[in-house]
């Protein structure tokens, strides 16, 4: 009978015979927690423009949940408080380029 033969394994560099991949660390990200519901803030003020400065990024656009961490009924209280801001130009709609 004739013997088969089996490719080499590839990555392995050894003759461990394994399949030559490391084990996939564990990343654990810190849950991001709402600012707003941390301090119980019923209503976010839009005249406090240097607290709404920091949910706008420099070239005027809002920040996104994902990066912010806000929970969803803060966030659309401080996208209304922002349009108010800029409506009133206590912020800008867009920075100069």
């Amino acid at each position: 009978m004739a013997e088969e033969r089996r490719p080499p394994s590839q990555g392995s560099g050894g003759s461990g015979g394994g399949t030559g991949r490391r084990p996939k660390r564990q990343f654990f990200r810190k849950k991001k927690v709402c600012r707003f519901c941390t301090d119980r803030v019923d209503f976010i003020d839009y005249k406090k423009a240097d607290v709404l400065r920091q949910f706008v990024q420099d070239r005027g656009k809002l920040l996104p949940r994902r990066i912010t961490g806000t929970c969803s009924r803060h966030q659309r209280w401080l996208s209304e408080a922002i349009k108010r801001a800029r409506n009133i130009a206590l912020l800008p709609f867009a920075s100069e380029l």
